[in-house]
């Protein structure tokens, strides 16, 4: 008697256990495709910002580049784009929220980066 017990205890934990892994599953998948669109989204605002200060282009520029690619990286068009110049640095800044969607809560992605020129590629 006492065997069959521990046998259905085993089973419940394997199930707990698998239901956490899915769980755990289910929310990577959600949750890394928007961050990786995140994090190339930042590299391309870093070369924008780089392209502008050695070509010499105006922070407008840099602006305009970025609503180009905004599809590319699922970036939502009500992104607030900020471009400037700064000690004679060209910078952009950008702010959107992205939601993830998961059974019984959406998350909301914040995305707030500033992107700087580098200061060795400044044209005088």
């Amino acid at each position: 008697m006492r065997k069959q017990n521990e046998r259905g205890g085993a089973r419940l934990k394997f199930i707990i256990a698998l239901t956490l892994f899915a769980v755990v599953v289910y929310v990577g998948y959600q949750y890394v495709p928007v961050a990786m669109d995140a994090y190339y989204f930042k590299d391309t605002m870093q070369n924008m910002v780089d392209k502008a200060a050695t070509q010499g282009y105006e922070a407008a520029w840099v602006t305009d580049q970025l609503v180009k690619s905004e599809p590319e990286f699922h970036v939502p068009p009500e992104a607030v784009i900020t471009p400037g110049r700064n000690e004679n640095r060209i910078e952009v800044r950008v702010q959107f929220t992205r939601p993830i969607s998961f059974p019984g809560f959406t998350y909301k992605y914040e995305f707030d980066h500033t992107a700087k020129s580098t200061t060795f590629l400044i044209v005088k």
